[in-house]
């Protein structure tokens, strides 16, 4: 593993160049406010009348369209939706200077070949661990989120250094920068969300509080013990692993962790899990993904509305609704 560190970075890499940022939600305002604050001059793209141009502008940024926006930039972040980048980068391409580098923060649409940069750009990946908001607030507070960085296309020799000046200038290096490429980058993050991160806890939660509920049990209780108390455990869990959870949970559920956990999580759980990661892996679900995107999003919305108007949904607005710290 090679972790790349603050006295590894080279700023001067690009020194004197406009950085352009397209796009400003989570992401694209956290990087410019933090590359604006270590010294680069930042440029931010937006179609005409997008919703976040007055956020932007309101931070003193100059705000263009991203064709626009891109003239005489060095480098070029695209951190807009995965599903609009293909289009982005043809409007863009025209005015892309040579020698330019094109920076994601995923790498879903190089990976899978939606977008096919020009041979003379540098493309690079630099793609936070965290949220932008936890971005920006860990670079203002003199720390930093850690980042993979990766190299799909080196045109120049110097892609790679350019990318970790970068993550230097959004904090990443006070965390640590890791090697990986664009498709270990793509995968794992498709196959974190769809199995663990939102896809499976959200189905075993559900499941879960459906169980409670169908035994007789009050759907409050349920939505406390199922959904309300995952955040102690997480929260546990991402501050030390495995042994911090053991640790401060009660000797009783740690005895039901061990013995009960892998009832539910079995080897049926991970050859579905392997199906997943295939379909990823082969480009299956990116296509479907495309495909659907493309009509409109008709089983996306289907599936939208059935989640926000569950019974758990229900239950849970009502109750967080009496949580006032929740809203802190």
């Amino acid at each position: 593993m090679k972790l790349y560190v603050e006295a590894d970075a080279r700023p001067e890499v690009l020194s004197g160049e406009i950085i352009a940022v397209l796009g400003y939600g989570s992401q694209g305002r956290a990087h410019a406010l933090n590359l604006r604050d270590s010294g680069y001059e930042v440029v931010i793209g937006l179609r005409p009348g997008g919703a976040t141009t007055a956020k932007a502008e309101n931070d003193g940024f100059a705000v263009l369209p991203p064709a626009e926006a891109v003239k005489g930039a060095g480098l070029i972040a695209i951190l807009t939706p995965d599903m609009v980048q293909a289009k982005l980068y043809a409007d863009i391409e025209p005015n892309l200077k040579e020698n330019a580098t094109l920076l994601f923060a995923h790498g879903f649409n190089i990976h899978y070949n939606l977008v096919e940069p020009r041979k003379d750009l540098d493309v690079v990946l630099i793609a936070p661990k965290g949220p932008g908001d936890l971005v920006r607030r860990q670079y203002e507070a003199g720390r930093g989120v850690p980042c993979l960085v990766a190299v799909a296309q080196d045109a120049t020799g110097n892609a790679h250094a350019r990318a970790l000046a970068y993550a230097d200038g959004i904090g990443g290096t006070r965390g640590g920068v890791l090697d990986t490429t664009f498709g270990e980058e793509t995968e794992t993050d498709l196959f974190g969300e769809q199995t663990v991160l939102c896809g499976g806890l959200s189905e075993l939660i559900v499941r879960g509080f459906g169980t409670l509920v169908e035994a007789g049990y009050q759907p409050e209780v349920a939505y406390f013990e199922c959904m309300h108390e995952v955040k102690l455990i997480v929260d546990l869990l991402h501050e030390g692993g495995l042994a911090k959870m053991h640790e401060f949970v009660s000797e009783t559920a740690k005895y039901g962790d061990l013995t009960q956990g892998a009832r539910v999580v079995d080897d049926h759980t991970s050859e579905r899990m392997k199906e997943v990661l295939k379909d990823i892996q082969d480009g299956t679900f990116a296509k479907n993904w495309v495909s659907e995107y493309e009509a409109g999003l008709p089983e996306y919305n289907r599936l939208m509305r059935e989640d926000l108007e569950s019974q758990i949904e229900t239950v849970g607005k009502t109750l967080r609704g009496r949580m006032a710290w929740l809203q802190d």
